[in-house]
């Protein structure tokens, strides 16, 4: 279903499904990450919510998916805007996480949602940090998976997955889905790796969906620019809970902790063998955490 929000068409799916929602039934807006459609939520995680009593929106992030893209503001070119940020300077992005963060609360305004529990996986936990500090009033509870604070100085993807990151996935569907295959290997989960039809099949799901990689690369000049949340993080005073893998390769686990450490009262749980992906057995325990955290809270 298609929204306007901020200004601008978002995709979103509710569980609501269009019944009239009861306004006492808490809510949870679940944010994906770089490059990622809503589709790439686990359905026995929305499952498992929905299941709790929860009504569960997901969204494209803009730029990707079914979402509006900006193809007007052109190709950025990522290479000039990772050196300078190793020399440490900025970089201007064509948009930030603070318009993707807006993009998140404008779906909840334009849904009549006055609060939520927001949860983000990667770049979508980052662009949930900072719903949390851009509409405080509005965040019932924060969780951030397998996400980073953005604070200089943190360990980065090792070599290998930045390479496979900025390989070009090329140009036609079939090519994609053997560029994010392979990629999904590197950064996959080791204790738990998933059998690679069932990768493909995941995998398939969204390029059939939406295939737009030009997006993906002004998502991440988002992300690159995006330098002062670390230090906003003190801000957020709502219950939180960190999730991080210990064998992630991409975002490895000190960001995790890192983000924990910076917010006041933060809990961290990490999965011992899991990577920067959602395979079903750290799904089990994500949900297993999750849903208490956010039963703990109340508006």
């Amino acid at each position: 279903m298609k929204i306007r929000a901020n200004g601008i068409d978002i995709e979103i799916e509710d569980s609501a499904n269009g019944r009239p929602a009861s306004a006492s039934q808490p809510v949870v807006l679940l944010i994906m990450g770089l490059g990622m459609q809503l589709v790439a939520w686990p359905p026995q995680m929305v499952q498992a919510l929905v299941d709790a009593g929860f009504r569960v929106i997901r969204m494209d992030n803009r730029d990707i998916g079914l979402s509006q893209h900006f193809d007007n503001l052109g190709k950025p070119n990522l290479l000039w805007a990772g050196l300078k940020y190793k020399l440490g300077f900025g970089s201007k992005p064509l948009y930030t996480l603070t318009d993707m963060a807006q993009d998140a609360i404008g779906v909840l305004d334009t849904l009549k949602i006055k609060y939520a529990h927001v949860v983000g996986v990667s770049m979508g936990g980052m662009i949930a940090q900072r719903v949390a500090i851009a509409a405080p009033k509005r965040v019932l509870s924060l969780t951030s998976i397998m996400s980073s604070s953005g604070a200089r100085g943190l360990p980065q993807a090792q070599p290998d997955v930045l390479r496979a990151m900025l390989k070009r996935p090329g140009k036609s569907p079939a090519a994609a889905l053997d560029h994010f295959v392979a990629l999904f290997k590197i950064i996959g989960s080791p204790a738990y790796p998933m059998p690679e039809p069932e990768v493909r099949e995941r995998i398939a799901l969204g390029v059939r969906r939406s295939y737009h990689p030009v997006g993906t690369l002004r998502q991440m000049l988002a992300v690159v620019a995006d330098g002062e949340r670390a230090e906003q993080l003190s801000a957020i005073t709502c219950r939180t809970l960190v999730i991080h893998g210990e064998a992630d390769p991409l975002v490895p686990l000190p960001n995790g902790e890192d983000t924990a450490k910076r917010i006041a009262g933060a809990r961290l749980l990490t999965i011992p063998g899991m990577g920067h992906d959602l395979p079903p057995e750290p799904v089990n325990q994500i949900v297993a955490a999750l849903i208490p955290h956010l039963q703990g809270t109340r508006p």
